[in-house]
């Protein structure tokens, strides 16, 4: 139950924070910056007002999420340190001789009270309130980045997770009928997914033919398992513990797993907004919606400055349209974005386009040339031993084909035009502003543990994201504020 009025914190030792919470304490600046009552409003309808026992105030129980992310704490250790740091107790409202909460209760909080809020733009926009009021976002272009987050659990290709779960069964089976094993089928040599998914299904059937082992409920709860996986890696190429991370790519020769955050950056190194997505989104087709969210938090723009992956030709026309500068330099490979009929995408990281199932071409393009009447094209191949075996090869592969390629016209009256303002002494100047967001998304990785998920799942990624963006703003404008002083 929600308490009808917020504590009132009253104490004989209340004294002791004026003593050991110095004036230029990060977390005073915060709490004398901030109203969190925002926080309440938006959580009271997960709330009941009349029934059960007083909840933890949401307030406070946000603030231990803050601090989670302010000093990269686990769940234990920011309860542990709050108590005994007054600093931490002082910014939590509470008085120097409370008790503190189990450190369940934030797994709960996160679960139940903030699962349908939209934290991520709330948060942003509260820190973009707070930096307008004090007149620090004076400046009117926007840095464009995205900067990837690894999932805490690892993926496995189709094969391996084949073969985990048959491995599973056999040894379920085996509890109960040794004998059984004379009968499965000669395991995969060569670990291909095509010979791992026929030793798999031939498996099924067997264990399908014995009825007397197959009816055993935890033999039937692995089988009905390994079934419903047969049929899902015969569209997805990768399996996770954690069911929204996806593999995406930093290089032509590292990948990661995990999510992307897209960010929108001001002159003032202030987040101005984010988008949270799978790890294989492409960065180049958020740049839209940042500027959107960015003018609705109340920013003025007139540049968007990003890498090459924001110079395809739709970004080019929206610009235009929008009467804003595109500071992005064009790229061959991907001023067209993709073609209509498919979902190939460039991997500005990798230098490499990426098909459906998430492999990389082998080339970094191949430039054909044509007659002048006819546009340039540019051309990429696969390597068609991994097309022959993909899951989802139906539709996209040609049994018998001895190439996989994939081309594009590579020029249009938008570049043409683009090419000139890239070569001008403003874009350039401009473009010199770009290191700012390489340096946020360092010190979001670096002091607050932004380069490994801390849960699974995207819901997980958003609440991570929208704290830790928060803090990292909340520190920049005190910072901002007292160089004023």
């Amino acid at each position: 139950m929600l308490s009808k009025q917020e504590e009132l914190v009253l104490s004989p030792y209340n004294e002791l924070y004026n003593l050991v919470v110095p004036k230029d304490n990060l977390l005073r600046q915060t709490k004398e910056l901030v109203d969190f009552s925002f926080i309440l409003d938006e959580l009271k309808k997960n709330y009941s007002i009349d029934n059960g026992r007083n909840a933890i105030p949401p307030i406070r129980m946000f603030k231990y999420l803050l601090l989670k992310v302010f000093y990269d704490l686990s769940d234990v250790d920011v309860v542990e340190r709050s108590q005994y740091d007054l600093s931490f107790k002082y910014f939590l409202d509470m008085a120097p001789e409370d008790s503190v909460i189990d450190p369940s209760s934030l797994t709960k909080f996160r679960r139940l009270r903030i699962k349908d809020m939209k934290l991520l733009d709330l948060l942003i926009g509260k820190t973009v309130e707070i930096a307008l009021e004090h007149n620090l976002l004076l400046g009117k272009s926007i840095i464009l980045d995205a900067t990837h987050t690894s999932s805490r659990y690892n993926s496995k290709s189709a094969a391996q997770y084949l073969q985990e779960l048959s491995k599973k069964l056999r040894r379920t089976i085996y509890q109960y009928d040794e004998k059984m094993k004379e009968s499965f089928p000669s395991k995969p040599v060569d670990g291909s997914y095509q010979e791992e998914l026929t030793y798999t299904e031939q498996l099924v059937s067997v264990v399908e033919q014995s009825p007397q082992i197959a009816k055993v409920p935890s033999v039937k709860e692995k089988l009905n398992v390994l079934k419903e996986a047969v049929e899902d890696s015969k569209y997805n190429t990768h399996f996770s513990t954690d069911p929204d991370a996806r593999v995406g790519h930093k290089s032509k020769d590292h990948s990661f797993h995990g999510y992307k955050t897209h960010l929108a950056l001001s002159d003032e190194r202030i987040i101005t907004a984010a988008i949270i997505t799978s790890g294989e989104k492409s960065d180049g087709n958020y740049l839209p919606e940042l500027i959107d969210k960015t003018k609705k938090n109340g920013v003025k723009i007139e540049a968007v400055i990003g890498d090459k992956a924001y110079s395809r030709k739709e970004n080019l026309i929206y610009a235009n349209k929008e009467k804003l500068k595109l500071v992005s330099k064009l790229h061959p490979l991907i001023t067209n974005g993709r073609r209509k009929d498919d979902s190939f995408v460039y991997n500005k990281d990798a230098g490499r386009y990426m098909c459906p199932a998430g492999h990389l071409s082998k080339n970094s393009g191949h430039i054909k040339k044509r007659d002048k009447n006819r546009n340039t094209r540019i051309k990429f191949y696969w390597d068609i031993e991994k097309c022959k075996e993909c899951p989802i090869r139906e539709g996209c592969y040609i049994e018998g084909a001895k190439t996989k390629s994939y081309s594009l016209t590579i020029k249009s009256k938008e570049h043409s035009e683009h090419e000139t303002f890239q070569h001008s002494e403003e874009f350039k100047e401009l473009a010199r502003s770009r290191y700012k967001i390489e340096a946020k998304n360092s010190e979001l990785k670096n002091r607050h543990g932004y380069d490994k998920a801390n849960a699974a799942g995207l819901l997980g990624m958003h609440i991570q994201g929208a704290t830790s963006i928060f803090a990292v703003n909340i520190k920049r404008i005190i910072k901002l504020m007292n160089e004023k002083k």
